[in-house]
């Protein structure tokens, strides 16, 4: 298996990612910080690099409207946006999934507004999480390119059919240049097929696609779509398996560092997960039996992988980076405590909120909140979760 290792910004990344893939049409419409991708995908159309149609357009609101109608006539279609432009295009997104249209965006995480604000958070993503997409979180550059790639193999496949996002934080990714390693385009080929739309738009034999749907009937195309979704999961194993076979990079739905054995569990998303690593070393290195799980595959949530990710710890600290307003702190806090509530031995579940808007936290952030949250569990609450804001 051949493949060059080379420096290059990941927004950038993900473009050579699209050519690597063959994509017919891109629709997108500029938005910091995810402007740097469909200018990357532009420049290789306009240069002849890659052989697609760039469709310009007003809003995200139409680039989303403009890909449900290239991947319907059997298109490989390719979008990117971030923050108030994914709320723009939110309505559409329940299009797409429902429609079973298998277009793949590339979601750089900003935080929503108000204040405005341009920098980093999970907000939007967790805004959209209930829209019947597919949805990946990156931890860094490798994992974003190797998974914008598996992206179209899921989506595509045809016990499938769904659209997929690739979730990588703004700024604290999109623009890092990292050293990445691109495959040859034979070996791309051998991993992707080329696009095969079973039931594409035909003028010769109109169809409506997404008409009205009587109460009588409503129920039931929303509990197929459902379950889809999740029968999704077993998909997704596979061309995370076959691409490991490939390239030699191996994911899974739940990952884990220093896990096994561990007593206390923090669990953080996306790109913060390597800074916590440090305070995981460090911690260890004080004698504490700590460890850190990284979810991720986030849509559909994966319950089975989850459960056995903790089991077998007294504390599960989790760090969200979006505030649930009115609830009990963080989106994925509720969520993991709602995964565990019918299992016997379960973890006390301690939630944290920090990283808004941006800002960062550091190794001794994390050691902070992990011994703060230590010290949480251990007071005994029936409660079994506290939200602490955290300020670096």
């Amino acid at each position: 298996m051949k493949e060059k290792r080379i420096g290059v910004e990941v927004s950038q990344a993900i473009a050579i990612a699209t050519k690597l893939a063959d994509v017919d049409v891109i629709s997108a419409y500029p938005i910091t910080p995810q402007t740097h991708i469909v200018e990357g995908v532009a420049e290789l159309v306009a240069d002849g690099e890659l052989d697609a149609d760039c469709i310009p357009v007003e809003s995200e609101h139409s680039a989303m409207s403009a890909c449900l109608g290239s991947s319907a006539v059997g298109a490989r279609t390719f979008t990117a946006t971030a923050g108030q432009g994914l709320e723009l295009m939110h309505e559409v997104l329940y299009v797409a999934s429902s429609m079973r249209l298998p277009l793949v965006m590339a979601v750089a995480n900003r935080a929503l507004s108000a204040p405005i604000s341009i920098w980093g958070d999970h907000s939007d993503v967790m805004a959209v999480r209930d829209t019947g997409w597919i949805q990946i979180f990156a931890v860094n550059g490798q994992e974003t390119f190797d998974n914008v790639l598996c992206a179209f193999r899921i989506g595509e496949d045809h016990r499938v059919l769904l659209p997929v996002m690739v979730h990588l934080d703004g700024f604290h990714l999109t623009h890092m240049i990292e050293p990445i390693f691109i495959p040859e385009q034979s070996e791309v080929d051998r991993f992707l097929p080329p696009y095969q739309y079973p039931l594409p738009l035909d003028p010769d034999k109109p169809v409506s696609m997404g008409g009205m749907g009587a109460p009588n009937i409503y129920f039931e195309t929303k509990r197929a779509q459902a379950e889809v979704l999740t029968a999704a999961k077993e998909v997704i194993l596979e061309a995370w398996k076959e691409f490991g076979d490939i390239f030699g990079r191996h994911y899974s739905p739940v990952e884990g560092y220093h896990r096994e054995g561990a007593k206390v569990l923090l669990l953080t998303m996306g790109s913060f997960s390597e800074t916590a690593m440090t305070a995981i070393d460090a911690l260890r290195d004080e004698g504490k039996e700590v460890g850190l799980i990284v979810p991720r595959l986030w849509r559909p949530f994966p319950f089975k992988e989850f459960r056995q990710a903790v089991k077998g710890a007294d504390v599960l600290i989790v760090l969200d980076r979006a505030l649930s307003f009115g609830g009990p702190g963080g989106p994925v806090c509720s969520e993991v405590r709602s995964a565990l509530f019918n299992e016997g031995k379960k973890p006390k579940v301690i939630g944290f909120v920090g990283g808004l808007g941006g800002r960062a936290v550091s190794p001794d952030g994390f050691k902070e909140i992990i011994n703060r949250g230590i010290e949480v569990a251990h007071k005994g609450s029936e409660q079994e979760f506290e939200v602490f804001g955290v300020r670096e």
